[in-house]
């Protein structure tokens, strides 16, 4: 692909944040699987969260903060 510019494809997402939403994606879908196996709507809807955020954060350290985050709610008791 001569002359494609990378940077128009990714936007303004870095090679970073993608490698951070793919890591909390795959979180995430293990704990919607395991919510959806048990029939636990709190990991279900966690895991929907942790697959989805990566899509709207561009910045590294915010999606880095925000799947954190998420993830520790997953081991929290209510």
């Amino acid at each position: 692909m001569e002359g494609l510019d990378p940077g128009a494809i990714l936007g303004q997402f870095s090679l970073a944040t993608i490698v951070i939403a793919v890591v909390f994606g795959i979180v995430g879908y293990a704990a919607f699987r395991h919510g959806k196996k048990n029939g636990e709507p709190r990991p279900l809807f966690l895991g929907v969260a942790l697959m989805a955020y990566g899509y709207f954060v561009t910045n590294a350290w915010v999606s880095l903060a925000i799947g954190a985050l998420l993830t520790l709610f997953l081991f929290f008791p209510r």
